[in-house]
């Protein structure tokens, strides 16, 4: 990367309170790491019920060659779910905050085996599940996500018994308690998406390019701030706290921004 390039954009990150503004064009330079839900898919109340147009799924390819394939999906969902959303894409896929990886060559890397008693964890978590009308219990192999969107309510129970929990189950195991947008996750210490992106930025086609991280949620400030260490822009999706120097209001925002970066159908035309 230019050392011109790298001055502009290595400032210190802004005070979480600080008005932000839109992201400058994206040019082909970029190594572009996108969360999926939230940034790229509208919310939905569960998972499975996340509704993938034809414009999303005709955007990520383009943008990919446009980007000379430096663009990772970087999500809480399994790699194996991301490919299910995106059908044939196969774009490099950091699933469950990381600790499983695809990288552009295709190679999965796997960091973590599941913690020692987390089969005890998931277990006492079915039984709350069984109790609670619209909260969902995701197994996603290395991580476990309580999903209670469809019961705001029970958000503060939801959490307290979670970190009850935890406590009791743990006994110094390197689990970490990790909140988002309706969901609360559990996974493994010391992986996260910033170790993620940390990893594809030592592998080509993402070296020594300018490093750009898109989110919406709490679990997206791991991104910002790695992408800020490297020189980068940090974006966030939304409304709310954020150590982002950028913010795009919604999904339709994100999209828009991205397809400007090159000629492409407008994906919400």
């Amino acid at each position: 990367m230019a050392e011109g390039r790298r001055a502009r954009v290595a400032t210190s990150a802004p005070r979480r309170s600080a008005r932000r503004l839109a992201p400058p064009r994206l040019d082909a330079h970029a190594a572009l790491f996108l969360d999926i839900d939230g940034t790229l898919l509208e919310l939905a109340l569960t998972p499975d019920r996340v509704r993938v147009d034809g414009g999303i799924t005709e955007l990520l390819p383009a943008l990919a060659s446009h980007l000379g394939g430096a663009l990772a999906l970087v999500t809480g969902r399994t790699i194996a779910d991301a490919d299910r959303l995106f059908p044939g894409l196969g774009l490099p896929v950091a699933g469950q905050h990381g600790v499983e990886r695809r990288a552009a060559d295709g190679t999965i890397h796997r960091h973590h085996l599941p913690p020692p008693g987390l089969g005890r964890l998931r277990a006492n978590l079915e039984r709350l599940v069984a109790r609670y009308e619209g909260v969902l219990l995701e197994d996603k192999g290395g991580t476990l996500a309580l999903h209670y969107r469809q019961a705001p309510g029970l958000a503060s129970h939801v959490h307290k018994t979670l970190r009850a929990e935890m406590a009791a189950a743990a006994r110094g195991r390197t689990w970490r308690l990790q909140s988002g947008k309706g969901i609360v996750e559990v996974r493994p210490d010391g992986r996260d998406k910033g170790t993620a992106l940390d990893d594809y930025l030592r592998e080509d086609p993402f070296r020594d390019r300018l490093p750009v991280f898109v989110g919406d949620d709490r679990t997206d400030e791991f991104g910002f701030a790695a992408a800020a260490r490297h020189g980068g822009w940090a974006v966030k999706v939304g409304p709310g706290p954020t150590d982002a120097r950028y913010r795009l209001p919604n999904v339709a925002a994100v999209r828009h921004w991205l397809a400007a970066a090159f000629t492409v159908t407008d994906p919400d035309s």
